[in-house]
Formats: structure tokens, C-alpha cells, sequence
């Protein structure tokens, strides 16, 4: 909670001192106003609100005694039917606190002030009560100069404080600061023009009319704003569904890819490739043979030569033109092994 304030107008705190400047004796009375809570939020980038509750005590008018001790005796003792005489038509619940004048002291509370101070606190059953002090002195020894000092003082758990005093003064008000500061305490004329024509521009509560249609069409935006708010989330948890839908479809896909290309790799092994070295040896031992010079066949199943794989052993060779001119003598390894007798091998040795 923020530290206490009293506010005064300039007005109020004039009329104080040229009260007191133009009275013979010290004087005291009662204080008038009002005592109100303030809530200030303040947002920042470090958090999202920041909520200062400020005490504040308006002075608004004030009540002089006629002389002083007059509404407590000399042990501070407050007598509630004096009080009653001296506020005459004013409410006894707009009382805030009381003020006296000393000349010449310091700004310090005696010890009969505050007893007086907590005695009418409980009188008036207001914990909420104000005590103001206001020292005048001379400057000069002719007295053509004079200074005022005041000061405010409350007291929590009969512990008193010395409250800051905010006067308001229109060079050192914002803008529209002044719509701020609490009305002073009406007169009859005032009374009887706001009851006249105060219908047309106020409720029965006291709230200004265009006060009330402006909140109503806020409360109005605010409930748009927050179904558009809930359509817009419900919006992206459905993106949100959607794309991980998506991504699950993606993953299936590439698994099934992944399967596919290696049952297709299983069905069609890579084709075997050929041994040199082994060809080499089969070719300089069956040089001759149209069998070991060939892999491809012809429809009638008959070797067909070919050029030999190495580029070393020169030109290619050809098969036996005896064999090439009958192909049908030759379908395969085994059927020739069988067939041809022992004697063609040895003559077609080289």
C-alpha cells in the first residue's frame, strides 16, 4: 500500500491562514471532507499489471470553535453533543479529523493531541481520522513578514505519522486533473439546481448517463472480444490437430517407400559381375571352344562368339565354322559333352 496523502485546495489551506493570522489566540476546529481508497494500475514490460492502493483524505471545507478546549475537557475526554452544535446542519459522517493553530512551536503533536485525536476517533467510530497543524511565525522582528508551515499527521495503532500535504494548485496539476479532486460540501442553492435538472444528466445511483452507456458498450466489446478470442483458439487447435495428422501421413508414406524399395531390391539382386582372371584361365585352356568365348544364344539355342572381355588377348576369336554353319548340334555344355565323341576333342585341340 502507498504511503498516505492529504489533499486540500489552495482555497482551503488560504482560508485557514488568514483565519488564523487575523485571531488574537490560538485556534482549533473540525475538518470536513472526505476519505477514499484509490487503485492505481500501472503495466510494464517486467509484469503484466502492478496494482498501488493510495490513501487519500480530501480536506473539503473546515469548522472553526469558538474558543478553544471547546469539544473535549482538559483530560481530552470528546463530548459527541458539542460536536453535534458545532457541525449544525453539516452530516457527522463527512468529519475527517480537526486542525489546530499555535504560533511559534514546532510542528509536533503534544501529548493532550493525541489523546484528543484517539477520543475522537472513537466518538465518531471513524478509524479514519486526520490531524492538522499549522505553525505561522515571524520572519522580521517588525512582523511585516510572516511564514506558515502545516502539517498533517494520522495515527495507526496509536502510533502517529506525519502524512504529506498535496495542495491543489493549477500549475502543478495535469490535465484534467481537477475532474479528479472531490466537489467541496454543497450549498442549498446547488442542491436545489442539481435536484432541478440533475435528472437529465445523471441516474438515480448519481452516475452520469453517457458514463453509463459507454460502459455498457464496453461490457458489449468486451464479450465480442473474447468470443472471438475463443473462436480463434479453438482455430488453431485445429491447425494444430491438422498438421500432426499430416505428419503422421508423411511418416507412413516414407515407411511404406522405405519397405518398397527393399522388397524390389530383394526381387531383382544386382547382376553378378564378371571374373577376369577366372575368364582368362577358362579362355587359354578352351580357346577353341565356341562355348567358353560366348553368353548369349540364339533362338536355336547356339552359342554366338563374341569378342573376348580382355583387351589383351588381341583380336577375337571365332567358333568353328563346322559348329557355326550347324547350330542345331550345339544347344548347350552338357548336350555337347555328351554328343561329340572323344576324337573331334582332340582334333580340335590347338
Amino acid at each position: 500500500m502507498a504511503e498516505p496523502t492529504v489533499r486540500m485546495s489552495g482555497i482551503v489551506l488560504a482560508s485557514l491562514m488568514f483565519q488564523h493570522v487575523n485571531s488574537d489566540s490560538d485556534v482549533e476546529g473540525l475538518i470536513l471532507g472526505e476519505f477514499k481508497f484509490e487503485e492505481h494500475v500501472t503495466i510494464n514490460d517486467s509484469q503484466v499489471d502492478h496494482i498501488d492502493i493510495e490513501e487519500i483524505y480530501n480536506i473539503q471545507k473546515h469548522i472553526t470553535c469558538h474558543k478553544l478546549n471547546n469539544f473535549y475537557n482538559g483530560v481530552g475526554e470528546v463530548d459527541q453533543d458539542i460536536i453535534k452544535e458545532i457541525l449544525a446542519e453539516n452530516k457527522q459522517e463527512s468529519v475527517i479529523g480537526w486542525y489546530r493553530q499555535r504560533r511559534n512551536t514546532d510542528q509536533q503533536m503534544t501529548f493532550r493531541e493525541k489523546v484528543v485525536h484517539e477520543n475522537l476517533k472513537r466518538a465518531l467510530s471513524n478509524p479514519h481520522m486526520v490531524f492538522l497543524l499549522l505553525t505561522p511565525s515571524k520572519l522580521t522582528s517588525t512582523g511585516s513578514t510572516h511564514r506558515t508551515e502545516y502539517a498533517a499527521f494520522i495515527s495507526h495503532s496509536r502510533r502517529f505519522v506525519n502524512v504529506p500535504v498535496l495542495v491543489n494548485n493549477l500549475g502543478l496539476l495535469e490535465q484534467l486533473a481537477y475532474w479528479k479532486v472531490s466537489a467541496p460540501c454543497s450549498a442549498a442553492g446547488y442542491n436545489l439546481t442539481m435536484k432541478k435538472h440533475g435528472s437529465k444528466f445523471f441516474n438515480s445511483n448519481g452516475a452520469l448517463r453517457e458514463v453509463s452507456e459507454v460502459d455498457k458498450m464496453n461490457d458489449s466489446l468486451q464479450s465480442e472480444l473474447q468470443k472471438a478470442c475463443s473462436d480463434v483458439e479453438e482455430s488453431e487447435r485445429l491447425v494444430e490437430r491438422l498438421l500432426a495428422d499430416v505428419s503422421a501421413l508423411r511418416k507412413i508414406v516414407s515407411e511404406k517407400r522405405r519397405h518398397k524399395l527393399v522388397e524390389d531390391t530383394d526381387a531383382f539382386p544386382p547382376e553378378p559381375k564378371k571374373n577376369l582372371l577366372l575368364h582368362e584361365a577358362l579362355e587359354a585352356l578352351f580357346a577353341c571352344s565356341p562355348l567358353f568365348q560366348t553368353q548369349t544364344l540364339t533362338l536355336q539355342a547356339a552359342p554366338v562368339p563374341e569378342i573376348s572381355c580382355s583387351t589383351d588377348h588381341g583380336a577375337a576369336r571365332s567358333s568353328d565354322p563346322e559348329e557355326g554353319a550347324q547350330p542345331g548340334r550345339s544347344i548347350s555344355r552338357k548336350r555337347l559333352s555328351k554328343t561329340r565323341p572323344s576324337g573331334d576333342k582332340k582334333r580340335q585341340k590347338c
